[in-house]
């Protein structure tokens, strides 16, 4: 068996937009006729940019080869043009292309993934969301804490029992920033109001995008300990897990990062750092599933545990959900809301969520497979990325 070709589908994701602009898929075909479906998460060039990506490292690397050599495969790419280190945008490239390769593996001797990786440990998946505005709200529900602590309630009551949020602000390019005293009282005030709505039936991830300096960051997580978060995500930028180490020698709240982050080596720095213990890997951007299972084995021995991320669309998110299924160390799973809306649309069958759980497929491969007449109705003709940073200095004008 070897891959023949590729092809390459870039999804305008339609409002509520949820997940991104957009979504970029890729399938890779054998000559028996065999489809291997990826998706790849980058958001640092334009996506017609990166599709052209896509298609120049699979026909220089891939297309020919076979796809059961997975790890020389990976090691080709990764060491192509002499670089050899952790990139983003190639790394995001490399995962989609790896994740097709296991789906065409795992239909090839027709099982899921996870049981060529170690097999099921887990029958089912708790999951969260980010908390999420609606068309009828008549204020944002970053910026009132009463309606976030209702939507909270809402959620806990469909079965969540984790909810995540950022109340402190957008992210800027000139963070890292040390919090007004405005934004560290509001913030407290938001979290309270959550925690009082939900009791300690659900619990609360605080997501900052690596807003703060250290100091910061321990001044915002002292107010906010009380109220016992299950994380404090990205309280730093991830670029220096040293720094992201002395906030979490600082507070009793969990620190998570991983998202922004590509390899098992820069993974590997942020567990001998300290910085955090729990790994939020994106396996459309981190390497693939593979590069995944190993940082979960590296996270095992420190007793760290993983929480794959999702911000992008459903095949990364069933990508997730097979490290997931045949990882001990596993904590919890990201979903855009329970699954539905457009992620469900864009799959012939849509990924399945009870009682705040996600059930892992029982199909060979990734166990889903992309509606390519939904995809064809959704073109994204665009040049913006698929999220936006806020240029210069955040202000916040919340007083």
């Amino acid at each position: 068996m070897k891959v023949a070709g590729i092809r390459t589908f870039v999804v305008g994701n339609p409002n509520p937009g949820e997940g991104g602009r957009y979504f970029l898929f890729l399938k890779l075909v054998t000559d028996d006729g065999i489809e291997g479906l990826g998706e790849v998460y980058t958001a640092t060039f334009g996506p017609h940019v990166v599709e052209r990506m896509i298609v120049d490292v699979a026909e220089r690397h891939v297309v020919g080869r076979d796809p059961f050599r997975i790890e020389a495969l990976w090691r080709d790419v990764y060491s192509a043009g002499y670089t050899a280190r952790p990139d983003l945008s190639l790394g995001a490239v490399l995962s989609g292309i790896e994740m097709a390769l296991w789906d065409i593996i795992g239909k090839a001797v027709g099982r899921p993934v996870y049981d060529l990786l170690g097999g099921r440990v887990r029958d089912a998946l708790r999951s969260y969301t980010y908390l999420y505005g609606e068309p009828g709200d008549a204020v944002d529900v970053y910026r009132d804490p009463d309606l976030a602590a209702s939507r909270a309630a809402e959620y806990a009551a469909r079965g969540f029992t984790a909810v995540k949020f950022d109340p402190v602000g957008a992210y800027a390019a000139h963070d890292p920033r040390q919090p007004e005293l405005v934004t560290i009282e509001r913030t407290e005030r938001y979290v309270a109001a959550m925690r009082e709505a939900v009791g300690s039936s659900c619990d609360l991830l605080l997501g900052t995008h690596g807003q703060f300096t250290t100091s910061g960051a321990i001044r915002l997580a002292r107010r906010l300990e009380r109220y016992d978060p299950l994380w404090f995500e990205e309280p730093v930028p991830p670029e220096a897990p040293e720094e992201m180490a002395k906030v979490a020698a600082a507070t009793s709240i969990p620190i998570a990062t991983g998202e922004r982050l590509v390899s098992k080596h820069e993974l590997a720095r942020v567990l001998d750092t300290g910085a955090a213990s729990i790994l939020q890997i994106n396996l459309g951007r981190v390497g693939g599933i593979l590069e995944g299972k190993k940082i979960a084995a590296l996270a095992e021995v420190r007793y760290a545990q993983i929480a794959p991320h999702l911000y992008c669309g459903p095949v990364v998110g069933a990508a997730n959900i097979q490290l997931a299924t045949c990882t001990p160390n596993f904590l919890i799973l990201e979903g855009i809301r329970d699954w539905g809306g457009f992620h469900a649309e864009i799959l012939r069958q849509p990924i399945v969520w009870q009682d705040g759980h996600v059930i892992p497929p029982t199909g060979p491969g990734l166990g889903v497979e992309l509606d390519e007449a939904v995809a064809a109705r959704h073109p994204y003709e665009g040049d913006a990325l698929h999220l936006e940073t806020q240029p210069g200095e955040y202000r916040d004008t919340a007083r």
